[in-house]
């Protein structure tokens, strides 16, 4: 039985009257008068006898009442716990190499005044993992970058960074005011292992991996580790010459390589108001952060 069908026949029963019952429910009678032809129809019994003065229940109609009331109130019950599991809910936000970790903090802000109850975890994803845990479905929501396989994510568009080459101290192109790359060759170079996703691995080690040779790398610690220890150089987004400064590395910019595309995605056969507005929050606070980056563009499957 409809919901919506027992609340008309409830408010009818209560005010033993359709034109009273109608404006209570903010309806028009002739809809309130079809839903209960309809639920009568779909009983097999008349619920109300019409009498001069409105509408009085028949027996099954007064059996009905009962019932239908306690139905109408353990939706009503079932409804408000399942809002209040969803305001208690952790999201989790899954974060790839620092992608728009800027703007965590003010969509963050955002969210807690327009969902007070919400919390969100961040998760720190190895770059071995562009999804970022989506694709296991550990996180709801990914910060990541582009390109890599996006069937059946829905990726935004936050913001464009540029990358630089992460290279010894002491090597002769940390003095350089930019580097192609080149110009890396010749150099042990961090790599990603032969099961990441293949457009993910060409962009960053952006060469020919036949004759490389070099440590592979599963986090962003591991490709500063390779540097120090091992002299290897590579690919970074530029933030990471901020977050991961210390002695003994320098970030040099790279000229003539696209830069990397900062991206919101989600599960697309997965409906999730929570996290649309987690990620719209994101969105709205890149789009303040970085007014002339396309952050807010409509959703699409960009890769």
């Amino acid at each position: 039985m409809d919901l919506r069908a027992l609340r008309c026949f409830v408010a009818v029963a209560e005010e033993g009257h359709f034109g009273r019952a109608a404006a209570r429910l903010h309806l028009a009678q002739p809809p309130l008068s079809r839903r209960i032809r309809e639920l009568e129809a779909d009983l097999g019994c008349r619920l109300f006898d019409r009498i001069p003065t409105g509408a009085r229940l028949t027996p099954a109609g007064e059996v009905l009442l009962a019932e239908a009331r306690d139905l109408l109130e353990r939706a009503e019950r079932a409804r408000e716990r399942v809002r209040a599991a969803e305001a208690a809910r952790v999201l989790v936000l899954g974060v790839v190499a620092g992608a728009g970790l800027e703007a965590g903090p003010p969509a963050l802000a955002a969210l807690r005044r327009e969902r007070p109850g919400l919390r969100v975890r961040l998760r720190e994803a190895p770059v071995t993992d562009p999804s970022a845990g989506l694709r296991e479905g550990l996180v709801d929501v990914a910060l990541t970058r582009l390109p890599f396989d996006t069937t059946g994510l829905t990726v935004c568009p936050l913001g464009e960074e540029p990358v630089v080459a992460a290279v010894p101290a002491a090597d002769p192109l940390a003095g350089r005011e930019r580097v192609r790359v080149a110009e890396l060759a010749g150099r042990p170079r961090f790599r990603l292992p032969p099961d990441t996703d293949a457009r993910w691995r060409a962009y960053w080690f952006a060469a020919a991996e036949d004759d490389a040779h070099g440590p592979v790398v599963a986090t962003v610690e591991e490709c500063l580790h390779a540097v120090l220890w091992e002299g290897a150089v590579g690919l970074l987004p530029a933030g990471a010459a901020l977050r991961h400064a210390r002695p003994g590395i320098a970030f040099v910019p790279v000229a003539g390589h696209p830069p990397s595309r900062v991206v919101t995605a989600r599960r697309a056969a997965v409906p999730d108001p929570s996290a649309d507005a987690l990620a719209d929050a994101l969105h709205a606070a890149a789009a303040r952060l970085w007014p002339r980056q396309p952050a807010g563009a409509a959703a699409s499957s960009v890769s």
